[in-house]
């Protein structure tokens, strides 16, 4: 693991030792000819990975060209603007509908395997009556029922809260003398 020296910036050409992005610091003091080829060159000993003309020892495949190297834009005084950011997904209507019945299928499914592995007939008591009915079919009916008990509670607080809220729009629109119809 090396250490970089404090101070340091590569991409900064006037950092101490004389250090550029494209070389080490002090590559040029210790090896005098290593001052005129550019790092990243197969005459600089950096290579691929892959000899010329060889194949590659991988996957076997002739060797290709090597790689351009990648140069970085030149550096103005100015700092770059940061690119704008992604606008924030819209939530619609047709997507909520669309994410409610995607998951009200997987509820059936799930529902229908349910069934299917409950066939064993049960007897079922209800105010007197009787009969026998598969296991699956009585609880999804007994699931059934409850459901239908929450709806009418829910409704009946829904109409509570609109009554409500209609006797509050009429005593506000009687006191400032203008009616609506």
């Amino acid at each position: 693991m090396t250490q970089t020296p404090r101070g340091f910036d590569p991409h900064d050409p006037n950092s101490p030792n004389g250090a550029s992005p494209t070389r080490s610091p002090g590559a040029a003091d210790q090896y005098p000819e290593a001052a005129d080829v550019p790092a990243g060159s197969a005459e600089a000993g950096y290579t691929t990975g892959v000899p010329a003309g060889g194949t590659d020892l991988v996957s076997g495949a002739p060797a290709a060209a090597a790689p351009a190297p990648i140069e970085e834009p030149a550096r103005t005084g100015r700092p770059e603007t940061p690119a704008p950011a992604p606008e924030p997904r819209q939530v619609t209507r047709a997507g909520m509908v669309w994410a409610a019945v995607a998951c009200a299928l997987v509820v059936l499914i799930l529902l229908i395997a349910f069934i299917l592995q409950n066939q064993e007939y049960v007897q079922v008591k209800f105010f007197g009556l009787q009969g026998s009915v598969p296991l699956g079919i009585a609880l999804f009916i007994a699931a059934v029922g409850g459901g239908v008990l929450v709806a009418i509670a829910g409704a009946a607080r829904i109409i509570q809260l609109r009554v409500a809220a209609h006797r509050e729009r009429v005593s506000r629109q009687a006191g400032t003398g203008t009616r609506k119809r």
